[in-house]
């Protein structure tokens, strides 16, 4: 069964940052693209970043500059470093592998004094 797994969301104060990590098992990780993206309430889910298999990473306009994502091959894991956060960060963030089409439970980033 292939599974994705997210930690690290919490609360930071405007200015902060957080690490997000999600974790693989059941498929072969170094294949698989990775995206994350974040729900904030009364929004649609939206795209964040994306890392493909070589390491060549995608991100929204409106983190750039201030999210990097990154994997760890020998870990299994995709991380998305946050720096920089605002109140307009505040949502659940997801990961998603769009080749075993499989999204994590979710974390919550909540941005706030």
């Amino acid at each position: 069964q292939v599974q994705l797994v997210e930690s690290g969301g919490g609360l930071v104060r405007p200015g902060g940052s957080l690490t997000l990590s999600c974790t693989l098992s059941g498929s072969v990780f170094s294949r698989n693209v990775f995206n994350w993206f974040r729900q904030a309430p009364g929004y649609h889910r939206e795209f964040v970043a994306a890392i493909f298999s070589g390491g060549r990473a995608n991100y929204a306009d409106s983190v750039k500059g201030r999210f990097t994502i990154s994997r760890d091959n020998a870990k299994n894991t995709v991380y998305l470093q946050m720096n920089s956060l605002n109140p307009e960060d505040t949502a659940v963030y997801y990961c998603y592998a769009p080749s075993v089409n499989t999204w994590g439970q979710g974390t919550q980033v909540t941005v706030s004094s």
